[in-house]
């Protein structure tokens, strides 16, 4: 049994930690609100950039780019598979930073079954040390995208050129992009995502997607960024031609389909740390109260002993 002193200790201990755990989880409630905000902001412009690249390849008179009909293979060549992961920099956020490692493994695993090469472009600390004990031979590049109050497009667009020149001069084949989709603070889903080739979405499944956004915005009228995508994309004319915009949307439409992942993987990020920090909180105020009843119990038994030998000596006596 531990002593008086012990339990003490433990429980001080225990209260400290619970005061950093709820101190994180308002910091994460208030970051949360911020990256939620800037994640939904972001899906009208992208879905809308991804129907426009989808309008224009299917007018194109000549041949489609390489960045969307992707590279032909010749026999017995292996295709060169990039995977770009985004994790966190940083941890206590539960399951969130392990669940997009997981399927990254998986992934690796079911190419390299299929004979195709594998290289990483790791995004977020927690992504690139966990993948580098297994995978560092195959791990081409990192970034860490650091503690910033608002994401840059910048950093996006940086990740998205590196890919297309190495596609450009031959070096990979295709590209993944591996993130977690925001849905609440109690629930992400990890999202792989085909950057190259692009994944141009037929016209049923744009219809699909924008009514979809119908339906969530008359459940919730204020959502303005719902309401802008859920409108059905307008018929148009482009000048000067269709092959020359396309070209100049590619890598625009690149850049954006990797901005909004990371925004979604950090109002992810924020979410399930908010809910981690939540249930530690909670578990630390149960712990405590289980230490307290030991304590007394430890107490009254310690008492009661003093006083039986107590009247045992007056007996004596």
């Amino acid at each position: 049994m531990p002593s008086l002193k012990a339990l003490r200790n433990r429980i001080t201990s225990v209260k400290s930690t619970r005061k950093i755990t709820s101190a994180m989880k308002m910091v994460s409630a208030a970051k949360l609100k911020r990256s939620q905000d800037a994640a939904v902001a972001a899906r009208p412009y992208a879905d809308r950039m991804e129907a426009l690249v989808a309008s224009l390849a299917t007018k194109i008179t000549g041949e489609k780019p390489p960045l969307i009909k992707g590279r032909e293979m010749r026999e017995g060549q292996s295709e060169k598979h990039l995977i770009i992961v985004a994790t966190a920099d940083r941890g206590l956020c539960g399951a969130f930073n392990a669940a997009i490692i997981r399927d990254t493994r998986a992934l690796i695993k079911q190419l390299q079954a299929d004979g195709k090469t594998v290289s990483l472009y790791c995004v977020g600390r927690k992504g690139r040390d966990a993948l580098r004990r297994d995978f560092g031979t195959i791990m081409r590049h990192s970034q860490e995208l650091g503690n910033k109050k608002k994401l840059p497009f910048a950093d996006a667009a940086e990740i998205a050129d590196r890919a297309r020149q190495w596609f450009e001069a031959g070096e990979i084949d295709a590209a993944t992009l591996i993130y977690a989709h925001f849905r609440s603070a109690i629930a992400q889903v990890v999202t792989r995502q085909s950057l190259i080739p692009a994944k141009i979405p037929d016209q049923g499944a744009l219809d699909a997607k924008f009514a979809e956004r119908e339906r969530a915005h008359k459940i919730n009228p204020h959502s303005v960024g719902e309401k802008l995508a859920a409108d059905p994309p307008l018929v148009a004319d482009y000048e000067p031609d269709e092959d020359s915009l396309l070209a100049t949307m590619l890598p625009r439409n690149l850049a954006v389909q990797v901005y909004r992942a990371l925004l979604e993987n950090a109002a992810s990020e924020q979410g399930a740390r908010m809910t981690a920090m939540d249930n530690a909180t909670r578990n630390a105020g149960d712990m405590i109260s289980r230490l307290t009843l030991n304590y007394n119990r430890t107490r009254q038994a310690v008492i009661t002993k003093e006083l039986i030998e107590i009247i045992s000596g007056a007996e004596a006596v």
